[in-house]
């Protein structure tokens, strides 16, 4: 029987405001050790094996080639990574230590040899006392990850040397960090980049609304002058020039269940700040905003328990580049894969992003789905921005006011299977139908493929 609405609307939703993270069975490795003793029940000794195959043809190799004709033919690429941890947890104290390979295979050059991922201590005792400590190497990951993710699916991801307090309590949590991104460097110490720093308050509680977690942010972004540009695997998105840019924003996600077979996801952000120009040689105002709405149906008592989802995701653009002010969203430090098509060739910034999702479960651990987005520039007096990195220029790209604001349509056709607890394997399909704004910018265009296969292994 599925939950009425109407209660919810009118009752706060029962239950702790930050209910402690639920038990997890212990992996592989970590069963076979407590079996053989109860001493290593505390300590969490394992790792990860993955690997993936990917074909990218007429896009996603170098953004200024993308839907050129005869240029970004077809690329085979091979990646594998390896990780190791070991940690422990007490009452009071615990750690975490874990390592990371990403070389690559074949014709990839390694992306990062054997290097520390994390590496971070855990003070205090939330049930005991409200505020805690995590001091190290560490990822940092809030929300759907629009503006501060991880990067998982990059073969290095991405941590940051940090400190983060986390005060918790009946009402709800807050986090207050500081921290610098980690740079990956083959061969060498991966070591945080000096000049540029995040720090934030991210918080939420279940008691503010009914029924849905409701989260508030500050994230403040200050790159130094001697920053590198380091727009590299590992560092997505890091800019060429210093800048000071922050971001105010909420999340609304519904909770599981409480509005019966309904779902949403509601998030808004603001920035402001400025940003150095070379070209004017002046710094110039930071005035963005993004909107990003997701929402679903899920027939629960049907076989497969399909989902239709809908969504629709917006980054602002620059309406004018001499005005003396920057539009353009900034994605901070987010996770772009999956958000804006699992070919990782857009992101939200510049953007007006419809979509459509269906997801059907026809076997336990098996899901089917397809994604459909139409990708449409929010002001054609901006650049084309690919996934990260600057936009895109050459080849006829470039600032095309005259140029239609349609970019595309990408399908997304990708299957999970968790075959077990420690086994996990995926398969997926992209086609990106390019539209009028390539192929009023480029003389010669052409539509672009991808497709993955990938296995995943955790012991």
């Amino acid at each position: 029987m599925q939950r009425a609405i109407l209660p919810c609307v009118l009752l706060p939703c029962l239950g702790s405001a930050f209910a402690a993270p639920e038990k997890t069975e212990p992996t592989l490795l970590n069963a076979q050790l407590i079996e053989w003793s109860p001493a290593f029940t505390p300590w969490d000794i394992g790792g990860e094996f993955r690997a993936r195959y990917e074909m990218k043809d007429d896009a996603g190799v170098v953004a200024n080639t993308d839907f050129v004709d005869g240029i970004a033919k077809g690329r085979d690429a091979n990646y594998l990574r390896e990780k190791l941890h070991l940690g422990y947890k007490d009452d009071w104290f615990s750690f975490f230590i874990e390592g990371r390979d990403a070389s690559g295979h074949e014709d990839v050059k390694a992306d990062d040899v054997f290097d520390i991922h994390q590496a971070y201590v855990v003070l205090g005792n939330a049930k005991e006392f409200p505020l805690t400590a995590k001091i190290g190497r560490q990822e940092l990951v809030y929300g759907d990850e629009r503006f501060l993710g991880k990067g998982d699916w990059n073969n290095t991801g991405r941590s940051f040397d940090a400190i983060k307090l986390r005060l918790e309590n009946s009402f709800g949590w807050l986090d207050a960090f500081t921290g610098r991104v980690v740079i990956p460097d083959d061969g060498n110490f991966n070591v945080s980049n000096d000049y540029d720093y995040l720090s934030g308050l991210y918080g939420g509680t279940k008691k503010l609304i009914p029924c849905q977690e409701t989260q508030f942010y500050f994230l403040a972004r200050n790159y130094g002058v001697k920053g590198p540009n380091s727009n590299s695997a590992g560092n997505p998105g890091s800019p060429s020039t210093q800048r000071d840019i922050y971001t105010i924003g909420t999340l609304w996600k519904s909770d599981p269940e409480a509005w019966g077979a309904w779902d949403y996801t509601f998030e808004t952000a603001y920035q402001f700040g400025s940003v150095y120009n070379r070209a004017q040689n002046r710094r110039l105002d930071q005035s963005s905003y993004a909107v990003f709405l997701q929402g679903g149906y899920t027939w629960k008592d049907v076989w497969g328990k399909p989902r239709l989802g809908f969504g629709y995701d917006y980054g602002s653009g620059d309406s004018n580049s001499k005005d003396g002010k920057v539009e353009t969203l900034e994605n901070l430090f987010g996770t772009q894969h999956r958000p804006y098509g699992l070919m990782d060739l857009m992101s939200a910034r510049n953007m007006h992003i419809p979509k459509l999702t269906f997801s059907v479960k026809p076997v336990n651990g098996l899901s089917l789905n397809a994604d459909l987005m139409a990708f449409v520039l929010a002001d054609t007096s901006d650049l084309f921005y690919p996934e990260s990195g600057p936009g895109r220029t050459g080849n006829g790209y470039g600032i095309n006011p005259n140029a239609g604001s349609y970019a595309g349509t990408e399908l997304d056709l990708y299957a999970n299977y968790k075959v077990n607890s420690w086994a996990n394997l995926q398969l997926g399909y992209g086609h990106y139908f390019v539209g009028d704004y390539v192929k009023d910018s480029v003389a010669a265009t052409t539509d672009a493929d991808w497709l993955y296969t990938q296995v995943m292994l955790t012991f």
